[in-house]
């Protein structure tokens, strides 16, 4: 595997305070160790408190700089708070990860709970306004927003029409602040990672609806892969897909950030 790019982009973001909503499991937790390994002070955000306080303690005894601030992504209070606090303690804002999602309800929309709809657009799409809304006023020339994005954002899926809706949302949002906000030097795109194996694959798996439940879980990329992208794209390597998306089922991009013989 050639490291070359990857190495690059790790330098970029030493010393950096980086944000990160939904860091309890799967790619906000993955995201948190590579971010401290690559030496940056790591926030750690997410509605459960033990897991991610357990994952800044972990991250401290292994020489990182870790904390951790529950809130929920769908209240801007609280989300406001985290971007403060961050401040507070590390002194700067440089980069906000907008990890945070959910997949449910996966149902028709005929069956839908419309509580359970809601609730998806609050967290997948407001959780993302949320995190922008309050950390725009603290980024600088450099500061970065990176939005975990989805196929399903294009693309219609049986049984997901909240979590399809919400992505769809979440696709014209960053484009939107890259509009207003690249004058300013702020750097601002999605990363549409694919299939990824975490909890949610289980639950998408279990439900039986619509092709994506089918796939074999060999299929799913580690993620692992998804943190190292977010680092790259932190890095000037990436400033072609300002405003955009990077995907990473484009076996080009996958070789580019040095994943290709992983």
């Amino acid at each position: 595997m050639d490291n070359s790019s990857l190495g690059a982009s790790t330098g970029k973001t030493a010393g950096k305070t980086v944000v990160i909503t939904g860091a309890s499991r799967g790619i906000g937790r993955a995201a948190a160790l590579a971010f401290a390994d690559a030496g940056a002070r790591v926030m750690l955000t997410a509605r459960s408190a033990q897991p991610i306080r357990a994952l800044a303690d972990e991250i401290n005894a292994r020489g990182g700089t870790a904390e951790a601030l529950p809130s929920d992504a769908s209240r801007f209070r609280g989300v406001n708070l985290v971007i403060e606090r961050a401040i507070e303690v590390f002194g700067t804002l440089d980069v906000l990860i907008n990890n945070a999602g959910t997949i449910e309800p996966i149902s028709h929309l005929a069956e839908a709970d419309p509580d359970l709809w809601d609730k998806a657009i609050d967290v997948n799409l407001k959780g993302v306004f949320h995190g922008m809304r309050a950390a725009l006023p603290h980024l600088g020339k450099g500061g970065t927003i990176l939005t975990i994005s989805s196929g399903a954002a294009h693309a219609p899926l049986e049984g997901w029409s909240a979590y399809c809706a919400s992505k769809a949302g979440v696709a014209m949002l960053t484009r939107a602040a890259h509009l207003e906000e690249a004058a300013h030097g702020l750097r601002i795109m999605g990363l549409s990672p694919g299939t990824v194996a975490t909890d949610m694959q289980v639950k998408i798996k279990a439900s039986g609806i619509n092709p994506i439940s089918q796939l074999d879980p060999a299929v799913h990329i580690p993620p692992d892969w998804v943190a190292r992208a977010l680092i790259w794209m932190c890095s000037s390597d990436a400033d072609a897909f300002l405003g955009e998306e990077v995907s990473l089922k484009d076996p080009a991009i996958r070789a580019r950030i040095g994943l290709a013989d992983d």
